[in-house]
């Protein structure tokens, strides 16, 4: 249960109201290529409109280096937001300062302000107090919706706390309530998908993972490492030296949880080669030895020798299908699932722009998922690959959760606390 207040709980009808929305959306040529990040804020705006209150949009976008760059404009979203609300949107070109305050005084009741991006200033990123404070003069209650940057204790999660009463929005609640049940009271079985490039990077949700889910299903390049450490040639494919004695690691911990209770650690039995990412080259599968691998209790004896090797020039770049297809069985099994990190090279897409050739391990984690083969899980979807996979398929709607934060949610899923959330006031 969210222990937060949120915009139900306090009145704020009438009253000038400041929210910290995350509208950091991809842009091409002034227009929004994704409006995900947007669509799913709405909850929140039109609850503030029905409440009559004078509604003030902070944001950031993009990396602009704390210095005004046109590049990096929210112009677009308040453009973007006036369409999708059906009114106006006004929007003043900085978030502080003489106009932004003249803005939001003449603002009128259930109209909506969008201020310049936060990050044309450092202060916003240093959390400095002074910029704080004059962002929170802008309105009279502080309402905190942008989950994606949560974790991060910027001036306006954090310090803009101290000048307004602060609560959370529903994409806030939704998010870290949804999260923090599918970890902390899960239907079981659980099962957690994770993918991504490099150990380090999700070292502590794995082994939170290790110890909470019945299953743990491991893809994409992080695989490769603990393919590496199994002995395993992995030939020209991308892995980290330096995270093979977490494999190590990990596996040991693997084998110690298995004694322990029911567990399944499933890493690739096959995969999609190839000697580059680029789409027009020549895939094929390789296949070595799936019982030396899937036996934990094996381990860390070194796996047979095949004569199904990968050569030294290919890289692996999607799981295989054998590994697709266990992976999606032991979903049917599963009751709750959280996804995090994709299961091959998704940014490739393919000459005919459906399915790309390192992408079809994901789509078939997607398939077992969304109830193509009979069962469907209650799924969480976390992380910035996975999530731009899915709303690249138009299929964010097919799933309980698609989080609109890749660093929140690994940070929340962690076990961690998020300063922009403990901020707020308590229920």
């Amino acid at each position: 249960m969210f222990s937060k207040q949120t915009v139900r709980d306090i009145d704020l009808k009438g009253k000038r109201v400041l929210i910290r929305t995350d509208y950091n959306v991809p842009i091409s040529n002034g227009k929004i290529t994704d409006d995900y990040r947007i669509t799913q804020s709405l909850d929140t705006l039109h609850y503030l409109i029905s409440q009559d209150c004078k509604v003030i949009i902070c944001s950031h976008l993009g990396r602009p280096d704390g210095k005004p760059n046109p590049d990096f404009s929210l112009f677009p979203v308040a453009k973007e937001l006036t369409e999708v609300l059906g009114k106006q949107v006004q929007f003043v070109p900085d978030c502080i300062g003489e106009q932004a305050t003249k803005a939001a005084e003449n603002l009128k009741e259930g109209h909506v302000l969008v201020l310049e991006n936060l990050r044309f200033h450092p202060e916003e990123e240093n959390n400095d107090d002074h910029f704080a404070e004059q962002l929170a003069s802008l309105g009279e209650v502080f309402v905190q919706d942008a989950f994606g940057v949560v974790h991060r204790a910027h001036a306006s999660t954090a310090a803009v706390t101290k000048y307004l009463p602060s609560v959370a929005g529903l994409l806030l609640e939704k998010e870290v309530d949804t999260i923090t049940t599918a970890i902390h009271d899960p239907k079981r079985p659980l099962m957690t998908i994770i993918g991504g490039a490099k150990i380090s990077d999700k070292i502590e949700i794995l082994k939170r993972f290790m110890s909470i889910a019945d299953v743990v299903a491991i893809g994409g390049a992080m695989a490769n490492t603990f393919l590496k450490a199994q002995g395993h040639d992995i030939g020209d494919s991308l892995y980290d030296k330096e995270d093979l004695d977490t494999a190590h690691e990990i596996l040991n911990q693997a084998k110690e949880e298995a004694k322990k209770r029911p567990f399944v650690f499933n890493l690739p039995f096959d995969a999609v080669v190839a000697t580059d990412i680029d789409k027009t080259k020549p895939t094929r599968i390789v296949d070595w030895s799936a019982h030396a691998i899937a036996d934990i209790e094996n381990y860390p004896k070194r796996p047979p020798k095949t004569s199904a090797v990968i050569h030294a020039h290919e890289k692996i770049l999607d799981i295989g299908p054998f590994s697709g297809a266990f992976i999606a069985g032991e979903i049917q099994l599963a009751n709750t699932v959280i996804w995090n990190g994709t299961m091959g090279v998704t940014e490739t897409t393919s000459l005919q722009g459906a399915v790309g050739p390192y992408s079809h391990g994901s789509d078939l984690v997607i398939q077992a998922l969304t109830g193509e083969m009979g069962h469907k899980p209650y799924t969480v979807v976390g992380g910035g690959d996975t999530v731009g996979y899915v709303e690249s398929r138009n299929l964010v709607d097919h799933f309980d959760l698609v989080s609109t934060g890749g660093g929140a949610s690994l940070e929340l899923m962690s076990g961690h606390k998020l300063p922009g959330v403990e901020a707020l006031l308590d229920k």
